[in-house]
């Protein structure tokens, strides 16, 4: 059974733990406190020397991290990710724009404002939100005319852009004028075996 080393309120975690609740994959969940250094003591570091959660135990002794190559791999073969070398690359596309244009401003400017930082942050947070907006434009230019990403139905692309941009309003990103965005995130919701970004539940009954 696979173990996946977590921090709960994690947009990069909860990737994972919805791909694999949604695969319907049992797991063991091992939750590490990261504001409490757990994913810097020198047992973890022999597991992931890059000191960062998600981190997947495909078995004993072998490690995948980072969390958009986790769902590639977990999602091979599967209908979450096209058999087609475009819309393979389109998948991969999205990966990487959510990585480089989207987390490091909607998602790191959560978790200050979720973990008290915003008056030590206060300037970077403003910087933020001009990058931050645009990587929301790139998506409503995509999604205001099509269902999904790619290929019109539902992918890791999706997963992927998902779990930081449903909660952008904790890092004070405005989605009401991303209508794309908001139909877009209703679909996601009602796809079979949805779990909240707060959930603990695994399996497919989560």
């Amino acid at each position: 059974m696979y173990k996946l080393y977590d921090f709960l309120p994690s947009g990069n975690g909860y990737k994972v733990r919805l791909l694999l609740t949604q695969l319907g994959i049992p797991f063991e969940l091992i939750l590490l406190d990261i504001l409490k250094g757990e994913t810097r003591t020198p047992e973890f570091l022999a597991k992931n020397p890059n000191g960062r959660i998600p981190l997947l135990e495909l078995s004993p002794g072998e490690f995948l991290s980072e969390s958009n190559a986790i769902l590639i791999y977990l999602s091979q073969g599967t209908e979450f990710l096209p058999l087609s070398p475009l819309e393979h690359a389109r998948v991969m596309q999205w990966l990487f724009f959510e990585q480089y244009s989207h987390e490091p401003f909607i998602a790191t400017s959560r978790f200050w404002l979720q973990h008290d930082m915003a008056e030590t942050k206060k300037q970077a947070l403003e910087e933020k939100q001009a990058p931050g907006y645009a990587a929301l434009g790139v998506m409503e230019q995509r999604l205001k005319d099509h269902p999904f990403l790619v290929n019109d139905r539902y992918t890791i692309a999706d997963i992927a852009l998902y779990a930081y941009t449903h909660v952008a309003h904790e890092g004070n990103f405005d989605l009401s004028g991303f209508s794309g965005i908001l139909q877009w995130i209703d679909r996601v919701k009602s796809q079979p075996n949805h779990i909240l970004i707060t959930d603990e539940a695994i399996g497919q009954d989560s």
